[in-house]
């Protein structure tokens, strides 16, 4: 399915589609956007009509308590995980899905900021050693920018960018090209092996806490039938 982003012109089209007797999965194979996603477009224009469907300059705010109480709900197996979405005013199932991830891999769960922070504008001067660990952070913990930009004095939007980059070209695309010198050649053989063992730690982390919210939903599946 494609990843790239909709504007809200479009996704009201294919939305007025799926208003003429299409399917949600006649739509997915039309459009290329899976029909999960085109049924949370139509929650949310249901809601708030054709603001709803506009991409967020901020993001909503959540309690601690509140995420929990999600995550519970969708793991007794009595609702779907769309369901919980809707049942607290969740703005995408896909949030709720990270939440999860976090959880079963014992990450802690915090409240949510509403609107944006200094830390969003402020950015700072890093090395290319720290802008990999900080991405390989972020990627961590379920892409959470602004838990890193807090965590590393940094703004939002170079972990943002950061994250970008380095998905689209790995280790070497965070390297400054502005200077003459690589950056590489600054780090000493220890800080290197220390700096691979930061990203297999991360990946090995990540495929765990895939496995066991995969066993979840088996379980969950299996409840249900």
């Amino acid at each position: 399915m494609s990843k790239r982003s909709y504007p809200a012109e479009e996704k009201y089209e294919i939305l007025k589609a799926l208003d003429e007797h299409y399917s949600p999965y006649e739509l997915e194979s039309k459009y290329n956007v899976h029909h999960s996603t085109i049924l949370d477009w139509k929650r949310k224009y249901d809601k708030y009509g054709l603001e709803g469907l506009k991409e967020s300059s901020t993001w909503k705010k959540y309690s601690k308590e509140l995420k929990l109480a999600a995550i519970r709900d969708c793991l007794s197996g009595k609702y779907s995980m769309r369901e919980v979405a809707r049942l607290y005013d969740i703005s995408d199932a896909s949030v709720l899905r990270g939440w999860i991830k976090k959880y079963n891999s014992h990450r802690d769960l915090k409240d949510t900021s509403q609107g944006r922070t200094s830390s969003m504008t402020k950015g700072r001067k890093t090395t290319w050693e720290e802008r990999i660990q900080i991405v390989l952070d972020c990627l961590g913990n379920e892409k959470d920018y602004q838990d890193a930009a807090n965590t590393y004095n940094v703004s939002y939007q170079q972990v943002y960018q950061w994250v970008k980059k380095y998905e689209n070209g790995g280790d070497e695309a965070l390297k400054d090209k502005r200077g003459n010198k690589k950056e590489e050649a600054k780090l000493t053989l220890e800080e290197k092996i220390k700096l691979e063992m930061k990203k297999l730690e991360r990946e090995n982390e990540r495929l765990r806490a895939e496995n066991v919210f995969l066993k979840k939903l088996e379980e969950i599946e299996r409840r249900r039938k």
